[in-house]
């Protein structure tokens, strides 16, 4: 993968609300699935979970819906998963994503991957390389969608993970436990541990976009812009890429528009 000529330069930010980030990246992904099409070939799409995707995913329905946008040429990849839930366990990414994007358009359930964190310590080695597997078989990622922890971290690549990771088991950070323990009803039941693409896998995509919204993630997406290029925040990282766009909104970037 080609690096930017210049990865020390603080990377321009796209600042737009959350509406209009969510129409920019869908419309994006939408032609790039229309043209791929047209050619005869499949669209191959890292997928991200939580709140901040979550208009993408809203806007690609729409799209689908209104203007006839198909998934049958394409391929999705999510980047992580819970360790110790089943993939049919309503906390699962899996499960989210069905509910989200999945289960409301033409996507083959065949093409849709979740990495699977059900397993033992040593199937879930497998599924790691089984995983990646996949990936280089589909022909790589195309696009990359992307969020940011509020301690820096990218799909579970938490603070500590290096350049080089690879899709691997990781123990949560206690800040990304503390983000989680809502949804699971106390910080006790939230997973230890996840399965997640590593950085060098994130950066193999041929296109990033990540995206941060809300007063919380000004600071850490401050960080990713302008402090040293390392693990102690793994976002930093993107800005060796060759085509990545970092979109904000006005609180997340710091400036109102």
């Amino acid at each position: 993968m080609p690096s930017s000529s210049s990865p020390s330069k603080r990377p321009e930010v796209s600042v737009l609300d959350a509406a209009e980030a969510a129409r920019v990246v869908a419309r994006e992904i939408a032609e790039l699935v229309r043209s791929k099409a047209a050619r005869g070939e499949r669209t191959v799409l890292g997928l991200a979970t939580g709140k901040t995707p979550m208009g993408v995913y809203r806007e690609l329905l729409r799209l689908h819906r209104e203007q006839g946008l198909s998934f049958a040429r394409v391929t999705t990849f999510n980047l992580d998963e819970f360790v110790g839930l089943r993939p049919d366990d309503p906390r699962s990414f899996r499960a989210w994503m069905r509910r989200e994007l999945f289960d409301h358009v033409d996507l083959d359930p065949a093409h849709a991957h979740v990495p699977d964190g059900s397993g033992s310590p040593t199937t879930l080695d497998r599924e790691c390389e089984r995983y990646r597997e996949r990936i280089r078989a589909a022909g790589g990622l195309d696009l990359q969608l992307l969020g940011i922890g509020k301690n820096g971290h990218i799909a579970f690549n938490e603070p500590g993970s290096s350049r080089d990771s690879r899709m691997r088991v990781v123990e949560l950070a206690p800040t990304t436990r503390a983000s989680l323990a809502a949804e699971f009803g106390a910080l006790e039941r939230v997973p230890i541990h996840g399965l997640t693409l590593g950085v060098a896998d994130v950066l193999a995509a041929r296109a990033i976009r990540l995206l941060a919204f809300g007063e919380g993630k000004r600071a850490i997406l401050e960080r990713a812009l302008q402090a040293p290029i390392g693990p102690d925040v793994p976002a930093t990282f993107l800005r060796e890429h060759a085509d990545v766009r970092w979109i904000a909104d006005a609180a997340a970037a710091g400036h109102s528009r």
